[in-house]
């Protein structure tokens, strides 16, 4: 079970920090990531942090802009998002992964955290 905070409203240029808390004992051994969705849109990955040990992937619309991290001993996701865009506005979803490697299959969400950028 995850769950995410930090949504807000900010003006486009500023910065958030998403956080997404799991429960369980397994963290560490999870692929984690964070996925959005706008009105009208269909949920997009932007971020994915895999559990074997390789980098971090991003969407190429927040790539450079986002930035994905974890801390295993506190079972933590982060979405650091700075220089946000109004096209960044969207429900934010931390989402647990079905493979040992970043892919579009996520097997579990939380409810998520809205994000809204203003011009």
């Amino acid at each position: 079970q995850v769950k995410e905070s930090g949504g807000s409203l900010v003006q486009a240029g500023g910065s958030l920090r998403l956080t997404c808390t799991a429960s369980g004992s397994t963290f560490r051994d999870l692929t984690m990531g964070w996925t959005r969705q706008a009105p009208g849109k269909e949920r997009e990955t932007v971020a994915c942090f895999p559990r074997n040990g390789f980098d971090p992937a991003y969407s190429d619309s927040v790539n450079g802009r986002f930035t994905i991290s974890r801390d295993n001993a506190r079972n933590t996701l982060y979405l650091q998002m700075n220089d946000l865009k109004t096209e960044d506005t969207a429900m934010y979803f931390c989402a647990v992964g079905q493979y040992p490697f970043c892919s579009d299959s996520w097997g579990s969400w939380g409810q998520g955290t809205q994000v809204t950028v203003s011009s």
